[in-house]
């Protein structure tokens, strides 16, 4: 961020701890829909719509570094298998042979010269192309160009890799937006893997995404972990294209980040500006990512869909190189073994909301100025879906406008 940047949302701290109420032009918020986390209806429409047309990251480089390195990715409910080639390029196909739709790879990850099914030996290249088939002269003018594996688009941001199952989606760099830019002091082409777990959880994945997406909660689940260091009423929400969203709040004089107080001697990334260093800044990327960044680690959380009402969540922590340190993890305790505190307080609350919003009493969620990116975030659910294909009583009117989206923010007029 530049020093312009910096002072309006400073600016914009003290201006949110001073109101009295929501800004004079921000809009009511009518309640969402109880059904959204409950509707076998409006689950289909997630997995039909949002998980085929969005971005969603599926690899680092780390797990793919050489070529002929390969690993399956199913998180998103598709046999998927990335492949980094001899051309330097990571692809994406479905592990499905041409011939009978058997897999081409069965084994979680690896390295192999070639991707050869194991059913009747059809094998491919890197690229996806069909080179050759077991028996061939039982075939008759076979056409190896039309039988490649089918591929998925794959591209990269930074050393992440990210998959869309939509031929006709934006390109990564665009469907971030200027995201893009403000992360460019993070130095993603930089950052090592430094740990990855998955963890199931009793709730729908919105529900555990949605609790890392306001400060509203902080006091009354976090009073001894997230409270300390940060000060909520100072926090500062911002609506980005696409339905992504930031949160930027300060941390208390004298605080110091968990990896801080955890890991003191961690190296830092140097290019990270002022108000990663002072403030919990945390992304929330359409449609499931969550995440602060900092200086010291950059850990994306995943909340992927396990059924209408479990979920899974992947924990992540990419770091700069960190040496013969041992390897930073925001997230888990011994290496993945169970979650950190702060998890334990959100996740385990979420099992306790799914029995409550499976009840009669439940039938919509009335949200707060203060929970704003949970309901932008479902306006964009239903403009990514097309509200047409939507039951009305499941709907989200259209009330958060462009004018409170990047790069307009009218509450600067009261700076």
């Amino acid at each position: 961020m530049n020093v312009e940047e910096i002072t309006i949302l400073r600016g914009l701290m003290e201006y949110e701890a001073a109101r009295t109420a929501p800004p004079p032009d921000f809009p009511v918020l009518p309640d969402l829909p109880g059904g959204r986390y409950t509707d076998p209806r409006y689950f289909e429409l997630e997995k039909q719509h949002i998980w085929r047309k969005s971005w969603l990251l599926a690899a680092h480089i780390d797990e793919l570094p050489e070529p002929g390195c390969f690993i399956l990715w199913e998180r998103a409910g598709q046999p998927v298998v990335l492949v980094h080639s001899e051309s330097g390029r990571i692809n994406a196909f479905y592990n499905t042979c041409s011939h009978r739709g058997a897999p081409v790879v069965t084994e979680p990850s690896g390295k192999k010269l070639r991707l050869t099914c194991r059913y009747h030996g059809w094998t491919y290249n890197h690229e996806g192309d069909l080179l050759q088939v077991r028996d061939p002269e039982d075939f008759k003018d076979l056409d190896f160009s039309c039988r490649s594996l089918t591929s998925i688009r794959c591209e990269q941001f930074g050393n992440l890799i990210f998959v869309n199952f939509d031929s006709a989606a934006p390109s990564l760099l665009d469907w971030l937006g200027p995201i893009a830019e403000e992360w460019q002091e993070f130095q993603f082409d930089q950052c090592r893997l430094a740990a990855r777990h998955t963890f199931n959880l009793d709730c729908n994945w919105k529900i555990a995404m949605e609790a890392n997406t306001e400060v509203y909660h902080v006091r009354s689940i976090h009073p001894t972990t997230v409270a300390p260091i940060l000060d909520d009423r100072r926090n500062v929400n911002s609506l980005y294209p696409n339905g992504h969203h930031r949160m930027v709040a300060p941390r208390p004089p004298g605080a110091s980040s968990t990896l801080q107080q955890q890991r003191p001697n961690l190296p830092e990334i140097d290019s990270v500006g002022e108000i990663a260093r002072t403030c919990t800044q945390s992304y929330g990327i359409f449609p499931n990512w969550v995440s602060p960044l900092s200086p010291e680690a950059l850990p994306p959380l995943l909340f992927w869909p396990d059924g209408i009402n479990r979920s899974v969540l992947e924990t992540w922590t990419f770091a700069p190189p960190w040496g013969d340190l041992q390897k930073p993890d925001l997230w888990t305790e011994n290496d993945g073994q169970q979650l950190v505190q702060v998890l334990r307080e959100d996740t385990e609350f979420g099992a306790w909301i799914q029995k409550s919003v499976e009840s009669y009493g439940f039938k919509g969620v009335p949200l707060s100025y203060q929970e704003a990116r949970i309901f932008y975030w479902h306006q964009s659910a239903d403009d990514l879906i097309g509200r047409e294909n939507i039951p009305a009583e499941l709907q989200v009117a259209k009330t958060i406008s462009s004018e409170w989206v990047y790069p307009n923010d009218p509450r600067r007029a009261y700076l």
